[in-house]
């Protein structure tokens, strides 16, 4: 940083608390916006396993963070993007947005995803990843937001084999980034997938 009197450094700033105003308008009352990507990712034609992933952000303190915002992204049920970068985005099921936002509750601390089981997909080598889930997450205190994955309980095979989990993350830390299913026959689906944002049992978060 230069010494010049004249050039301090650039104040910074967190993500937070208002970013809801930007991301997901609707959920601050601005009615004329409300036009934006929800936590339904799944119309009732797209293929797939219905699935409902909930959960809570926890900060350092043990405390719930209750003002936050996650996005997130995903294959289809045949593992497909819709985007540009995958060769078979023209096929991608239409009945999937594949990318949608969901805000913490502000009573509960609680957050909901309604979607549909991705398929899985191949690494940059081509190497089969298991069934998952990418998300963000936007909170205050955060000067830049994290990023993460959402990986399934029930896909023990697949995560067995998957090359970020096996090659990526330390074996104690990948039971952080496993949603655990409830019992339940009924559908959705559900999954419960908590978040930990420092200390002990902190969550997996990715440097992209």
């Amino acid at each position: 940083m230069s010494k010049d009197p004249l050039h301090h450094e650039t104040s910074s700033q967190t993500v937070g608390p208002f970013v809801h105003i930007g991301l997901y308008p609707a959920v601050s009352g601005i009615l004329a916006r409300s036009r934006t990507y929800g936590n339904q990712l799944a119309s009732t034609h797209a293929y797939g396993q219905r699935i409902r992933v909930e959960g809570q952000i926890i900060d350092g303190n043990g405390e719930t963070v209750r003002d936050a915002l996650l996005e997130f992204w995903q294959a289809d049920g045949h593992g497909r993007y819709a985007h540009p970068a995958d060769p078979q985005a023209k096929s991608a099921d239409v009945g999937l947005s594949g990318f949608g936002r969901s805000v913490t509750d502000p009573d509960t601390g609680t957050w909901t995803l309604e979607s549909i089981k991705p398929g899985a997909v191949g690494d940059l080598n081509q190497r089969p990843m298991a069934p998952h889930i990418n998300l963000a997450l936007f909170a205050r205190g955060l000067n830049i937001h994290l990023h993460s994955r959402i990986y399934f309980d029930d896909e023990v095979k697949a995560n067995a084999v998957d090359p970020v989990l096996q090659q990526c993350v330390p074996a104690p830390r990948r039971q952080t980034l496993i949603a655990r299913r409830k019992e339940t026959t009924q559908e959705p689906c559900v999954y419960r997938f908590d978040m930990v944002l420092q200390g002990k049992n902190e969550t997996v978060f990715f440097d992209l």
